[in-house]
């Protein structure tokens, strides 16, 4: 049996390949610095006794939930505060949605000149930078407390974020087909309406579910500030220690995020494959 023998051009690839494992052991060498300064930075007192007292308490209540509250139909009950969790976050995401496209379209160069698209980009980051629980204490003092609170905050909250992607779609678009709409005197609305959005659709359709899926978990947190949602209530009964009834709610949360994590992975891989 004659012996295997890589031909020509894999020799030559293979003579080509990089080198330099020294950059590879500087990268190394930077990481585990940049982990032991990390380290360095944190100091751990050990677990008390309160907080295992509470981890203890918060899994015997998810492997016992208190049934009255699980399914309780009152405004104080499982199913009531989980509806007002995912109204808030539903109402956040399309609001967030629909007004991060002028900023997105506003932040392209391709569509606006270079000044313009600085500035619209310079706000979307300042909205971005701020974290949502920080918006949420600003905003209550507007809208006072309650659901509101929540649907104006993650509508802030989602803008920053959605932009963001709906730009690096836009940059992305088939640059050839605004070329002949330009080329055939097409206005910036007509450009955008015929030759980025039919591009962009499907893109910008899974950009929202996912911040759906994000703004479910940020309306639980939300709640605590008492911004709507379940987050009051959880807190609430874990802080007077009420373990069941905590566990109905935690229960209630998880249900919930599989059921949504389940459908919006199918919807997003549908879209990928163009439905």
């Amino acid at each position: 049996m004659s012996q295997f023998q890589p031909s020509p051009r894999a020799l030559e690839q293979y003579g080509r390949r990089p080198h330099g494992w020294w950059k590879t052991a500087l990268v190394f060498l930077a990481l585990a610095a940049a982990l032991y300064w990390s380290a360095s930075g944190i100091e751990f007192k050990g677990v008390t006794t309160k907080g295992s007292e509470v981890a203890y308490g918060v899994i015997y209540g998810i492997f016992n939930p208190d049934p009255s509250v699980l399914f309780d139909m009152s405004p104080f009950g499982v199913a009531y505060l989980l509806f007002e969790t995912v109204a808030i976050a539903l109402l956040g995401t399309l609001f967030g949605g629909l007004l991060a496209v002028p900023f997105a379209f506003l932040s392209s160069e391709k569509i606006v000149p270079r000044p313009v698209a600085f500035l619209s980009r310079s706000l979307v980051m300042l909205v971005r930078t701020i974290p949502s629980l920080v918006w949420a204490l600003i905003w209550i003092r507007v809208t006072g407390p309650g659901a509101l609170c929540g649907v104006v905050t993650q509508s802030v909250c989602s803008i920053g974020m959605i932009s963001k992607m709906y730009v690096t779609a836009i940059e992305d678009v088939d640059t050839r087909i605004l070329e002949s709409l330009n080329a055939m005197g097409c206005t910036t609305f007509q450009k955008i309406r015929y030759g980025i959005l039919p591009q962009l659709t499907a893109n910008m359709v899974s950009t929202v579910i996912y911040r759906f899926d994000i703004n479910i978990k940020d309306a639980s947190t939300l709640g605590v500030v008492g911004a709507g949602g379940i987050g009051a209530v959880l807190i609430q009964t874990i802080s007077t220690r009420r373990w069941s009834m905590a566990g109905a709610f935690l229960t209630g949360m998880i249900l919930l995020m599989l059921v949504i994590e389940y459908f919006s992975t199918r919807l997003r891989k549908r879209l990928a494959q163009g439905l």
